[in-house]
Formats: C-alpha cells, structure tokens, sequence
C-alpha cells in the first residue's frame, strides 16, 4: 500500500505522492515517516524542532508511526547537549531538551530518509548540494514554507548570539511551524498506519 497525500496537496515530483510544497511520502506504508531537521551546529534550533514534533507525535498517539531526529550541517557541537538556554525554553514549555546530544548530518542518512526540514535557507543549500539524488534532493524542504503566517519569511531566526527572550520567540516559531508541518503529514501518515 502506497501513502498519499491528503486531497488537494498533492503535486509531482520522481514517481513519489507528494505534499504541499514537494514533500515526497515513502512508499512502505507500514515503515514508520522518517524526518530530520537540520540548522546549523545542532543546538537551538533544529534541538526544537525536532523535539516539538516529537511531542506532536506522541500527543496525537503516533510515536510509533514517526521517527524524529535533528542535525547540524556544521561539526562544530557534535556530542554537545543543546544550548542552555534552548533547553530552558523547552522547559518553560513542558518539553524536555535534556537528554539531546548535538551532530551533523551525515549525507548518508538520505536513503534513510522521507524528510529533511531545513531552518533556514543557508541549510536548505547545503543540504541540498549534499543529496546524492534528484529524488533526495526533493526530500529537503524549510520549515516556515508550513505556516502561512509566515508567507515572506523563509527563515526560522538563528538566536545564539542574542539573549534568553528571542529563544522564547524562536520556540514559538518553530511550535507553529510544527505544528502546520504535522496537520500535513499526520492524515497521509495516519492512513498508512495498521
């Protein structure tokens, strides 16, 4: 059985059933949809993304249809825990940040793979100069092109260098990014699931 998209968002890219936005769907309807999101060292904000979407997930009783990971396109962190004050924001929040370890996107991982979320659009290059195929190459999307109250801006705000409020904002970007992001996958994902 083949996942398809939900009604009206389907367009064509390889021979794959796509989202909005070119986000192709596996093809084994019982394998569970494989998602990374990559920024830059693996420390704020794609630590975010991937732990929102991880509860989204859960809290929609589909931890088991979902396999959420994040990376980094940059060495720089690797083994690192997430910055201090994205784990703080997550807290406030009722997520947990603790347990997450920074790395870097290994291209390799691509195969493995139905979606790469990129945060910014200096990723979504990267990424997609790293995709061995045309069809992996399709895989790589950014988040904000899931939120329509972000239609002119493409990049998720990169906050290191600034202080503790603008991880605030920047998580409540990436929550509603998120969560616009799995209403679109969790009809299609859903449907292939036992």
């Amino acid at each position: 059985m083949t996942r398809t998209a939900p009604p009206g968002r389907i367009g064509g890219v390889a021979d794959h059933r796509v989202l909005r936005h070119d986000v192709p769907m596996t093809q084994d309807a019982d394998a569970p949809f494989r998602v990374s999101f990559v920024c830059s060292g693996n420390i704020c904000r794609s630590p975010m993304a991937g732990i929102v979407f991880a509860q989204l997930a859960a809290d929609a009783g589909m931890s088991d249809r979902f396999v959420v990971e994040s990376a980094g396109t940059g060495d720089w962190h690797v083994g690192e825990p997430a910055d201090e004050r994205t784990i703080a924001a997550l807290a406030a929040r009722g997520y947990d940040g603790s347990r997450h370890r920074a790395r870097q996107f290994d291209p390799d991982r691509f195969p493995d793979l139905d979606l790469v979320v990129a945060l910014d659009r200096s990723h979504e290059r990267v990424l997609r100069s790293w995709a061995p195929t045309m069809d992996d190459a399709a895989k790589v999307t950014l988040l904000l092109r899931y939120d329509d109250a972000w239609p002119q801006q493409t990049d998720v705000p990169d906050p290191y260098y600034a202080d503790r409020h603008e991880f605030d904002r920047v998580l409540s970007t990436v929550e509603r990014a998120c969560r616009a992001l799995f209403r679109q996958l969790e009809p299609a994902v859903r449907q292939g699931a036992p």
